[in-house]
């Protein structure tokens, strides 16, 4: 089976080949054989009914420094591909949702992942809520007061952007903590949406579990550590990748998400687990999958071509 792929991505020559996601997709990707055209979110266009993007041809390979080759561009109607792959980073801000809107008219006779319906549906921090029982207490609101009950409530919070990603504009905030008000107000200033306060999880110092489904099923799962005085774990702010298994409820939160992960499209998901509390599910742009093999588990970018080849082929 071969197939015409385009990779929706933000610009490869700043990616970091050995801990990129989008590049293990590409390159297995090619290694199956399959055509690769490469634009970003600016290329793209919808004009007439038809949605169409500025691509290149891509060639990629495991040469630091020079792991990319790219053809000379062309306009081209996206429904001539079978496959779009939506990989580039949020935040998740009004250009990623409309990017969502336009993909969304090539599906179905184009297989777009993840499906830009249930990305634009599924924001990390409030697709997660539909599995509360899994959740650590949380609250999502601009109410000031209500943001200080919880507080007093539960003495120690996480407070963080509703639309964040990367650990961006995450705060510890203890029950003394007399920054409350000042963090509220930078808040205030820098987002119209609502925060989220969740209770904190001392667990976190043991580490922040990053569990890969892919078309529903569990694939791999790597524990990231947060550094000495950090209370973020996320890779690129000092985390430290470990080899990691699943807990018993740890299982639980995967057979309660991974059903609803499949009737939705949502073929390539990240949840993240902190001493068994589910914190988010991302399936906007997820990673990990280069850290989960490093460290010896499956190499998941086969297990993800394999759902995408059997989707097509179906």
């Amino acid at each position: 089976m071969i197939l015409i792929v385009a990779i929706q991505m933000d610009p490869i020559e700043r990616i970091d080949i050995s801990g990129d996601s989008t590049f293990a997709l590409a390159l297995e990707g090619q290694n199956r054989g399959h055509e690769l055209l490469y634009y970003e979110p600016r290329d793209l266009s919808f004009r007439d009914g038809v949605v169409s993007a500025r691509v290149r041809p891509l060639r990629v390979r495991k040469e630091p420094g020079n792991h990319f080759t790219l053809g000379a561009a062309s306009v081209r109607d996206l429904a001539g591909t079978q496959v779009v792959l939506m990989r580039q980073d949020p935040p998740f801000d009004m250009a990623y949702i409309t990017a969502t809107h336009l993909l969304e008219r090539l599906v179905p006779a184009t297989l777009v992942v993840n499906d830009p319906f249930h990305v634009r549906n599924a924001p990390e921090k409030l697709f997660v809520t539909l599995f509360k029982s899994f959740m650590p207490p949380t609250l999502v609101t601009s109410d000031r007061e209500e943001i200080r009950n919880f507080r007093a409530e539960h003495h120690d919070v996480i407070l963080k952007p509703l639309y964040g990603n990367g650990g961006a504009g995450v705060f510890r905030v203890r029950q003394d903590d007399e920054n409350l008000g000042a963090l509220l107000e930078t808040f205030t200033k820098l987002y119209r949406e609502p925060v989220v306060v969740q209770r904190y999880i001392p667990e976190v110092r043991k580490g922040d579990k990053r569990i890969i489904l892919v078309d529903g099923v569990f694939a791999g799962a790597i524990n990231r550590l947060p550094a000495a005085g950090e209370a973020r774990s996320n890779l690129h702010v000092g985390g430290r990748p470990e080899a990691t298994t699943l807990s018993e409820r740890e299982i639980r939160i995967c057979d309660a998400l991974g059903p609803e992960l499949k009737k939705r499209g949502l073929i390539f998901a990240g949840i993240d687990v902190i001493g068994g509390y589910l914190t988010e599910v991302n399936v906007t742009s997820p990673t990990g999958i280069q850290e989960i093999k490093r460290f010896g588990g499956p190499d998941i970018a086969k297990l993800i071509w394999s759902a995408i080849e059997r989707r097509i082929a179906a």
